[in-house]
């Protein structure tokens, strides 16, 4: 049966403004229901703090130099801090800035930090590249708070990469949900300005290393470290001076004067896995682990040593340390990469031995004969030996 068209024109026209408030009601809630908002402390999947290659600028500079405490995306920033550009600068100077194009100068007793989201008692590594702008003598603190770690002093003043910026890490065990991380120059120079640089800084938690019924060596292949920066092509400075409990390298003591270097397969040659140690800096640079042993039982320990393939050449030579033993490895560098492998047996003392690895020699790259280099040490293992 046909409709009257009086009808089926009001038929249209029910339909009509029943789909129109329908769009209507659908376009309102588009409008009401926005994207959830990211956590307040996020880092990228690189690990990088919020704004932590200081490549969003600050809402408000007098030239140089930051205006306002809050003006830095990400930070706050306390005394004389200035957001600095990569190259040559005024006066004949050049900031090596090795991760994009911006990076932070503390001035005398400056200070940039940020909050950041951790996990109670855990341990983690901060990742940050460093270096200095004047001649004179420049540090920069490290501290985190609250934490189980003291605050640390990292000497800039020591150039291991001539050619850029050096990359460090610094540990520190969480002690409450949120952590306050700040970067500081402790120092009073002549001029206000002077201080280090600081860029890409990344955190990373690590997971703790054991022994296992094969090695009593914690961390023995070096898997477990700081983040290594996609684009980095220096490695990861290890400080000296840090305990196992608190190290960036978990189960490793640094206990020399001078840093060890962290590197990783994608830059360097490394004799298995992904990442190795590198002895950069002759007796100064050693590193040691203190293991659980019977008394009066046979061990034996291996471990490779190669090189880089970094430029490094020349003799090398580590030497290992175990209980009352010591074996002297020699490795000839062309710089090309290459690893040897080395073992010898020492008899425990007491219930914990310590075993200690530095480089004899102290090497440079021939491609400028200012970079620190050295041996490579990987692979490390101990293993009682079977009456």
């Amino acid at each position: 049966m046909e409709l009257p068209w009086g009808m089926l024109l009001l038929l249209l026209l029910v339909l009509s403004v029943s789909s129109s408030s329908s769009s209507s009601a659908a376009a309102t809630l588009a409008v009401s229901a926005p994207p959830p908002a990211p956590p307040r402390h996020a880092q990228d999947a690189e690990g990088l703090l919020i704004n932590g290659n200081f490549e969003t600028a600050p809402r408000k500079l007098n030239k140089t130099l930051i205006v306002g405490r809050h003006s830095l995306p990400g930070w706050t920033v306390q005394g004389h801090v200035e957001y600095v550009s990569g190259g040559p600068q005024p006066g004949g100077m050049f900031f090596a800035v090795p991760h994009g194009v911006h990076a932070l100068r503390l001035g005398s007793r400056s200070s940039a930090s940020q909050n950041v989201t951790v996990r109670p008692g855990a341990l983690y590594a901060l990742t940050f590249a460093a270096t200095r702008t004047c001649a004179q003598d420049e540090s920069l603190r490290v501290a985190v708070s609250p934490s189980l770690s003291a605050p640390a002093d990292v000497a800039v003043r020591t150039l291991y990469s001539g050619a850029s910026a050096d990359t460090w890490a610094w540990g520190f065990r969480a002690s409450s949900p949120v952590a306050q991380v700040t970067f500081a120059n402790p120092g009073v120079q002549e001029d206000a300005a002077c201080g280090p640089l600081l860029d890409a800084v990344a955190i990373k938690e690590l997971p703790a290393p054991y022994p296992t019924k094969d090695n009593l060596i914690k961390n023995d292949g070096f898997e477990i470290g700081p983040q290594v920066l996609k684009n980095s092509t220096v490695g990861v400075l290890l400080p000296p001076k840090q305990k196992d409990a608190t190290s960036p390298l978990p189960g490793w003591i640094i206990e020399s004067l001078k840093a060890a270097r962290f590197i990783d397969a994608a830059h360097f040659s490394v004799p298995a896995g992904q990442y190795a140690v590198e002895l950069v800096a002759g007796r100064e640079s050693a590193i040691a682990q203190v293991i659980r042993t019977v008394p009066n039982r046979a061990y034996n320990l291996s471990f490779a040593v190669g090189d880089a393939k970094n430029g490094c050449h020349g003799s090398m030579l580590v030497e290992a340390f175990a209980g009352n033993v010591t074996q002297k490895v020699p490795f000839e560098s062309a710089g090309k990469g290459g690893f040897k492998a080395a073992a010898f047996r020492f008899v425990a003392a007491a219930a914990w031995t310590r075993l200690t690895f530095y480089s004899s020699y102290y090497h440079t790259k021939v491609t400028d004969g200012v970079s620190l280099c050295g041996p490579v040490l990987d692979q490390v293992k101990v293993v009682p030996v079977k009456a």
